[in-house]
C-alpha cells in the first residue's frame, strides 16, 4: 500500500512538473506577444496615418502624379545607400519563418519609406505588403533582445507580422489566422495561435486609441440560401479562381519583363513609372491609383465599371513589376471587388453582394489562405451569409492551382489529393 502511495506521489509530482511547462510558456509568450502587439500596434497606427496624409495630399494635389518617377528613383536610391540590391519583399519574412533566418531590421524602414513614396506619388499598390515586412523585422529585432532561439523566433515573427496587419486592417483574427496559415499551404502553426492572436489584438486596440477605424463594408442586399444560389456562389468562386491566377501571373511577367529590358534599376522603376502616368492620362480617371479603397465601397454598394479589374491589375502589375513598393493585396480587393459586381449581376447575384463574395475569393486564391479568407469575411462584412462565402473560398482555394502572390510560399499539400508534394508556388 504504501509502495503504491509512493509511485502515485511521483507521477503525480511528474504531471505537475509538465503543468508547470505549458504555464511557464503561457506566460513567456504572454509577455514577448505583448511586447511585439504593442510595439508593432504603435508601428502599425503610424504607417496608418502617414499613409492617410499621403493619400490625401495626393488627391488634393494631382500634380504628384506627375512626380511618380523621380520617387520610384528616390526608393532605389535608399535600397542602394542600405545595400539592398535584391529586395525580396515579403518573400524574404516567409521563407525567413521556415527557416528561422532573421528579417533585418532596415527592411522595416525601407519599406515604410517606399510605400509612403509610392502612395504620395500614385503608385497602385496596397499596404499589406509593407506590413508584413514590418512585422517580420520588429519581430525579428525582439526576438533579439529576448534571447530567443532560431524557433521561438520563428514564432515571435509572426506575431509581427499578424500585429501590423491588424492594426492596418483592424481584422486581428484574420490576421492572427493569415500569418499561421500563408507560409506552408496544408500546414497550419498552430503553435503560434495564442501568441499571434495576443499580438493582433494589442495592435487592434492600439490602433483603437489613435482613432483609426477599422476597416468594414456594408453590404445592400443578401441573396436567400437556395440551391440555386449556392450554384451562382460556385460559379463566381470558379471565375475568381481564373482572376486571381491572371492577377498573379501579371505581377511575375511584369517583373520579369522589366528586368529583361532594364537592367539598371533606376531605369527600370524611372520607365514604369512614366508608364504608371501615360496609363492615368489614357484612362482619364484617377481610380486606379492608390490603394482604391473608394471603389472597393462602391463596389460592395453595387457600382462599378465592367472592365474596372483588368484596369486596377494592369496598373498593379506595372508598379509592383518595375519596382514601386506596397503589397498587392487591397489592389486584389479592389480587382476581386470590382470583378465580381460586374459578373456577380450577369449570373443573378445582387452586385453588391457579388462584389463582396469576388473581393473574398480572389483574396483566397492568390494568398491560398482559406480559413484567413473566411474570417475575413466575417470580420469586413458580418456572419450573415458565411456559408455562401465559404463555399466561394473553397472554390477557389482548389482551383487556383499553386499560383500565389508569394513565390517563397510552399505548397506542402496537395490541393487535389490527401498527398504530401512539398512544391514550390507558381
Amino acid at each position: 500500500m504504501k509502495k503504491t502511495f509512493e509511485i502515485n506521489k511521483e507521477a503525480a509530482k511528474k504531471e505537475l512538473q509538465k503543468s508547470w511547462i505549458y504555464i511557464a510558456s503561457f506566460a513567456k509568450w504572454l509577455l514577448c506577444a505583448g511586447a511585439t502587439g504593442l510595439l508593432c500596434g504603435l508601428t502599425g497606427s503610424f504607417f496608418h496615418i502617414c499613409l492617410t496624409k499621403a493619400a490625401a495630399l495626393q488627391t488634393q494635389n494631382s500634380w504628384l502624379l506627375y512626380g511618380l518617377p523621380l520617387g520610384g528613383l528616390l526608393i532605389v536610391f535608399l535600397y542602394r545607400v542600405c545595400k539592398i540590391q535584391q529586395d525580396p519583399g515579403t518573400n524574404l519574412v516567409l521563407s525567413s519563418i521556415r527557416s528561422g533566418e532573421q528579417v533585418p531590421l532596415r527592411m522595416a524602414f525601407l519599406i515604410f519609406c517606399g510605400t509612403l513614396l509610392t502612395h504620395l506619388f500614385g503608385g497602385s499598390s496596397g499596404r499589406e505588403g509593407a506590413a508584413l515586412q514590418i512585422g517580420g523585422s520588429i519581430g525579428g529585432f525582439l526576438s533579439r533582445c529576448f534571447h530567443l532561439d532560431d524557433r521561438d523566433l520563428r514564432i515571435l515573427t509572426m506575431c509581427g507580422m499578424s500585429a501590423v496587419f491588424s492594426a492596418l486592417f483592424g481584422t486581428p483574427l484574420t490576421a492572427a489566422v493569415f500569418s499561421m496559415e500563408v507560409v506552408s499551404v496544408g500546414v497550419v502553426y498552430y503553435v503560434a495561435l495564442m501568441p499571434a492572436l495576443v499580438s493582433a489584438l494589442i495592435a487592434f486596440g492600439v490602433a483603437g486609441l489613435f482613432g483609426i477605424a477599422p476597416t468594414r463594408f456594408s453590404i445592400p442586399a443578401l441573396p436567400e440560401e437556395t440551391w440555386l444560389t449556392f450554384l451562382q456562389v460556385i460559379a463566381l468562386g470558379a471565375l475568381c479562381a481564373l482572376v486571381s491566377i491572371l492577377l498573379c501571373v501579371s505581377i511575375r511577367m511584369s517583373g520579369r519583363l522589366f528586368r529583361r529590358f532594364f537592367k539598371n534599376a533606376y531605369f527600370r522603376i524611372a520607365a514604369g513609372g512614366i508608364l504608371v502616368v501615360v496609363l492615368t492620362l489614357l484612362s482619364g480617371t484617377r481610380d486606379y491609383n492608390g490603394a482604391g479603397i473608394a471603389v472597393i465601397e462602391r463596389a460592395v454598394g453595387g457600382s462599378a465599371s465592367p472592365l474596372a479589374f483588368l484596369f486596377k491589375l494592369l496598373f498593379t502589375a506595372v508598379t509592383l513589376g518595375c519596382g514601386f513598393k506596397g503589397g498587392e493585396i487591397v489592389p486584389t480587393f479592389f480587382v476581386g471587388a470590382t470583378f465580381g459586381c460586374a459578373v456577380g449581376g450577369l449570373i443573378g447575384l445582387p452586385a453588391g453582394f457579388g462584389a463582396a463574395l469576388g473581393l473574398i475569393a480572389t483574396f483566397c486564391g492568390v494568398v491560398n489562405c482559406p480559413f484567413a479568407a473566411i474570417f475575413l469575411s466575417v470580420e469586413l462584412f458580418g456572419s450573415e451569409g458565411l456559408l455562401l462565402f465559404a463555399a466561394a473560398c473553397a472554390v477557389s482555394y482548389m482551383l487556383s492551382g499553386r499560383y500565389s502572390l508569394y513565390t517563397s510560399q510552399k505548397i506542402m499539400y496537395s490541393k487535389i489529393k490527401a498527398s504530401y508534394i512539398d512544391a514550390d508556388a507558381r
